[in-house]
C-alpha cells in the first residue's frame, strides 16, 4: 500500500487538474546534491520494476535466432531482430536510430554483444539503448514479462533528471506505489541515502510540478 503523504500530493494533481484530449504522461523530475557526478559510480543507471507498469505497453526487441527467438515470440516480444543483420544495421545509422525510437527496452543472446556494441554501439549507447545480455541460464520468457513493466532510469552526469512512472488513466493508489518503488530504490543506490536527494517532484505532461519530497 501505498503512503498517505504520497496519495495526499498525488490525488489533487490526478483529480482535480483538467481532462486533457490526450492521455498524458506523469514523470517525476529528481533532482540530486553532494555528489561529483563526473564520477561513474555516482550516476544512476538502473533499471526499476514498477508495481504497476507505466499504463501503456513496453515495446521489446530481440537480436535471436532459433530456439531463444521462438520462445521470445511466444512471450510476445514486439519485434526479433535476425543476427545476421546486424552489420548491415550498422551501416545504415537511419535505421537504427528508427529502431531505438520506436522499441523502449532491446535483448540479445549474449553472443551477439559484441558484434551490436561494435556496429550498433554508437547510436544505442547515448540513448541508453544497449541491449541486455539474455545468457544461457536466463529464461527469455521470465526477463520479457518483467521488462514490460520496467523503466530505464539513467541520470548521466546530471544532477536533475526525468523519469516517467504511469499515465494519466491509472488510479492514484497505483501511481503513488510505483513513485514509492522508484524513491526507494534510489534510497539505497545513493552513497548517503535521502541525504543526497534535494527534492523529488511529480507531474503530467501538461500539468504542474508538485513537490513529493
Amino acid at each position: 500500500m501505498a503512503h498517505d503523504k504520497t496519495l495526499e500530493v498525488l490525488k489533487p494533481i490526478l483529480d482535480k487538474s483538467p481532462k486533457r484530449n490526450f492521455d498524458e504522461s506523469i514523470d517525476l523530475a529528481i533532482n540530486l546534491r553532494n555528489l561529483d557526478m563526473s564520477q561513474p559510480q555516482n550516476r544512476i543507471d538502473e533499471e526499476i520494476v514498477l508495481p504497476f507498469g507505466l499504463g501503456k505497453p513496453v515495446k521489446i526487441a530481440i537480436f535471436a535466432k532459433g530456439e531463444t527467438a521462438q520462445k521470445a515470440k511466444a512471450a510476445g516480444v514486439d519485434y526479433v531482430i535476425e543476427p545476421d543483420s546486424i552489420s548491415s544495421l550498422g551501416e545504415d545509422k537511419l535505421k537504427t536510430k528508427e529502431l531505438a525510437d520506436v522499441y523502449n527496452v532491446f535483448i540479445s543472446e549474449a553472443a551477439y554483444m559484441p558484434a551490436i556494441g561494435k556496429s550498433l554501439g554508437q547510436v544505442l549507447g547515448p540513448r541508453g539503448k544497449m541491449p541486455i545480455p539474455l545468457t544461457p541460464d536466463k529464461d527469455v520468457t521470465q526477463i520479457i514479462a518483467r521488462l514490460r513493466n520496467s523503466i530505464k532510469v539513467r541520470s548521466k552526469d546530471k544532477l536533475t533528471f526525468h523519469i516517467p512512472i504511469g499515465r494519466r488513466n491509472m488510479n492514484p493508489e497505483q501511481v503513488a506505489e510505483n513513485v514509492e518503488a522508484v524513491i526507494s530504490r534510489l534510497e539505497h543506490k545513493l552513497e548517503k541515502g535521502t541525504q543526497n536527494i534535494r527534492s523529488i517532484y511529480v507531474k503530467t505532461t501538461m500539468g504542474p510540478a508538485v513537490k513529493v519530497i
